[in-house]
């Protein structure tokens, strides 16, 4: 009976999970590479500091989010094999570049010496834009 329980409540807890990132390159072809740009885009997001402002706050999180976008895009390019879904890469690395221009004029109209967010050492490699 015990053993029983357990294995009800094990399972229930498995189902809760959230999907591991944990999963070996050989999965699939560029895995591991989708999810590194997944981490550094949530934890680009996650330094985000309020503004008190839901446009800035809106701009400032959205523009990591793109920016990871497109480095999955480029994923996509590199390792993917459907015409379609390399269309759709190509067309959201174009689109994405574009409204991040949009939201970092914005910012500089809006929040005077604004920090440009999609700036970062990790991201550029510690050289300036």
């Amino acid at each position: 009976m015990l053993i029983m329980a357990l294995s009800i409540v094990t399972l229930a807890a498995s189902r809760h999970d959230p999907p591991s990132h944990g999963h070996t390159a050989t999965d699939a072809p560029g895995w591991t590479e989708l999810m590194g740009h997944m981490d550094r885009m949530h934890a680009a997001m996650s330094f985000v500091e309020p503004s008190g402002t839901s446009d800035v706050d809106f701009v400032r999180l959205m523009l990591p989010h793109h920016l990871g976008a497109i480095d999955m895009a480029k994923s996509e390019l590199v390792n993917g094999n459907d015409p379609q879904m390399r269309r759709l890469a190509q067309e959201i690395i174009t689109d994405q570049e574009s409204e991040i221009q949009l939201m970092q004029l914005w910012l500089k109209q809006h929040v005077p010496g604004a920090h440009d967010p999609t700036h970062t050492p990790d991201r550029d490699g510690g050289k300036e834009r």
